[in-house]
């Protein structure tokens, strides 16, 4: 059988030469910021089909969320064949298996499998050898830094493809990649690659504006388009907030803890073998210094319990959202009662219960009193800029709640420790109003008067 690859007669575009050309050549990270439209994920599709022929292995193409990967590759069709792309990238001839449940299949001696970030760390196999990120800006960033070990234990290559998505870790990963002489790093808009008419782009414009608003709609075309960094996230709960206290030179690394200051406030966003979150506050005269933030995926209490002990810093609080009740199968005791146990019982607090609209609110408020540690914030930033609400496409409007993202998880985690902050400046406590001894009972018995009647029945 003599199939050619790329199949069917494909050839990259003039403009794509280069990133081809790196990676036939054996280049190990690329990063590709292009405009809409220019066919980032068809290249990548029949690039990683030869690179499976020539290296057997494991191959992953990941997406923000694996639903959005099944609509955006795995079921996706070519408009001008009428065939699915990854029939058109891995020939039916070369695969040994399909797997449509699991968005899987074997090309010749290589797999190939569409993934999530929100999922990588589940999926079981041969660690990968090549992996595309696709609409980085979007993904967990968490997943890129557990996997990068592999690969380069594996002399393995990623590729990052996608538009920006306002100043988060899409930026950080750009930056970084023009400063690494051995990688290859590429801003492509529609001007430089003159692939779509002006009178087109005129089309776009007004319909994006029509979709979104004027404001948002001008905003999403530049980043769409024009790959500009700089246009706000549309949506964005805390990005122009982020985005005033970098301009004002409260994000720095001149910015650190006072081991003379107060005791620190810790926030969280935390669940059972799920992403958690935990900002570090300062309080400082006047307003709130963020010296640190923490965030990983698949640990349980004991672990996070361990590594805010390592850190060395005096505690005030530790406020833990009212979730940390709950106990699972896996566990016999809730995280509030292992945290119990690990520190004193008067610095374990549970944040009363408030409406995530009320959450938001005091977190606008309060960020604009606060100065961030730049490096050891870093991710913590990222989650914060690329917190937004989700859009409802049948009603044309931004939800109430927050898009359920890797994002959310930093965005709860200090929307939590803002709430807090405001309760505790409008009533600072006495030193002796300050409960003894306080049991789990106590705790959640206080929690229960936050509450209104409503809210109890």
């Amino acid at each position: 059988m003599n199939i050619q690859l790329p199949a069917g007669g494909w050839k990259p575009r003039p403009k794509q030469m280069p990133l081809w050309n790196y990676l036939e050549k054996g280049g190990k990270k690329a990063v590709a910021v292009w405009h809409r439209r220019y066919g980032k994920d068809e290249l990548a599709l029949r690039r990683t089909s030869i690179a499976m022929i020539e290296r057997p292995g494991t191959y992953w193409h990941m997406l923000p969320e694996a639903t959005q990967a099944r609509k955006a590759i795995w079921e996706a069709i070519n408009p001008h064949t009428g065939r699915r792309r990854i029939d058109e990238a891995f020939p039916q001839e070369l695969r040994k298996s399909t797997r449509e449940n699991e968005m899987f299949l074997k090309f010749g001696e290589s797999t190939w499998q569409v993934v999530g970030s929100d999922n990588f760390n589940s999926l079981v196999g041969s660690p990968p050898v090549g992996i595309v990120y696709s609409e980085w800006p979007l993904a967990n960033p968490s997943a890129a830094a557990y996997l990068r070990p592999i690969l380069a234990e594996n002399n393995g290559w990623e590729l990052f493809i996608y538009t920006p998505r306002g100043r988060n870790h899409g930026l950080t990963t750009y930056e970084r990649a023009k400063k690494d002489p051995e990688a290859f790093c590429e801003r492509l808009t529609v001007e430089d690659t003159r692939a779509i008419s002006v009178e087109r782009l005129a089309e776009e414009l007004q319909w994006y504006k029509s979709e979104y608003g004027v404001e948002d709609g001008e905003a999403f075309y530049r980043q769409e388009y024009y790959c500009d960094f700089n246009a706000p996230l549309i949506g964005a709960i805390l990005g122009r907030y982020i985005e005033r206290a970098e301009r004002s030179q409260r994000v720095s690394d001149q910015i650190r803890h006072d081991p003379e200051g107060a005791p620190i406030e810790i926030s969280s966003d935390i669940g059972f073998r799920d992403t958690a979150a935990w900002w570090f506050w300062q309080p400082t005269l006047g307003g709130y210094t963020l010296i640190d933030h923490d965030s990983d995926r698949g640990l349980d209490a004991d672990d996070w319990i361990e590594r805010i002990q390592s850190k060395g810093y005096e505690i005030g609080h530790i406020w833990l959202p009212k979730d940390a009740k709950a106990k699972t199968f896996q566990s016999r005791h809730s995280a509030m009662e292992r945290f119990l146990k690990a520190f004193s019982s008067n610095v374990v607090r549970v944040v009363p219960a408030e409406s995530v609209t009320n959450r938001i609110n005091a977190a606008r408020r309060v960020v604009e009193r606060c100065q961030f540690a730049q490096s050891a914030c870093e991710e913590g930033l990222n989650g914060l800029r690329a917190w937004c609400y989700e859009w409802d496409d049948e009603l044309k409007v931004y939800s109430k709640e927050p898009l359920h993202n890797f994002a959310s998880h930093h965005g709860d985690a200090f929307s939590y420790g803002a709430q807090v902050m405001e309760q505790l400046e409008a009533k600072k406590p006495k030193e002796d109003d300050t409960p003894k001894g306080y049991t789990l009972n106590d705790l959640w018995a206080e929690h229960d008067k936050t509450l209104s009647r409503v809210q109890r029945i």
